[in-house]
């Protein structure tokens, strides 16, 4: 991929610097537990439509002892959920859908281009292509382990019911 397609050079992203913590980020997705994608979120640029943020992955993450055996690979699907995270913290702490938590619409053009390990940092960036206020916010993402791109997409996000 050449450095004109790159939402952001990952050499830039400065990750010493946290916008949101797990707290913060919490106010806004309700994802608990093991679904838990976020550790903290650097970035978040409204006016850009830009949100960076990073997952720290460990040996105690449940997909480890799992997927795959003498070889753990984070699936590509936590790296899909955790991109959606990111895309979700900035919808919704920029009230782009209401107050209503914001699901998947839609995956398009996903490529995954290199491993996740235990102990690597997933930064994920995304930004903001189009949205419907209260209907529709269409990303793109991008992930990088280091300056090394490992995955990236388009995803849709659609607010979901009220939660009761």
């Amino acid at each position: 991929m050449s450095s004109k397609d790159l939402i952001v050079d990952p050499a830039t992203i400065d990750c010493d610097t946290i916008s949101a913590d797990l707290e913060a980020i919490r106010e806004f997705n309700p994802q608990r537990f093991e679904m838990e994608q976020l550790t903290a979120v650097v970035r978040d640029d409204a006016e850009a439509g830009v949100v960076i943020a990073y997952r720290d992955t460990s040996e105690a993450d449940f997909w480890v002892r799992g997927h795959m055996p003498g070889m753990p690979l984070m699936p590509g699907v936590i790296m899909c959920e955790a991109s959606a995270q990111a895309c979700s913290y900035l919808a919704r702490s920029h009230n782009l859908v209401g107050d209503r938590p914001l699901g998947f619409g839609g995956l398009d053009d996903v490529r995954f281009r290199g491993p996740v390990t235990p102990g690597d940092r997933l930064v994920i960036v995304a930004q903001r292509t189009r949205f419907r206020p209260g209907a529709m916010v269409v990303f793109r993402f991008q992930c990088f382990v280091g300056t090394t791109l490992v995955c990236e997409g388009q995803m849709r996000g659609v607010p979901l019911p009220s939660i009761a």
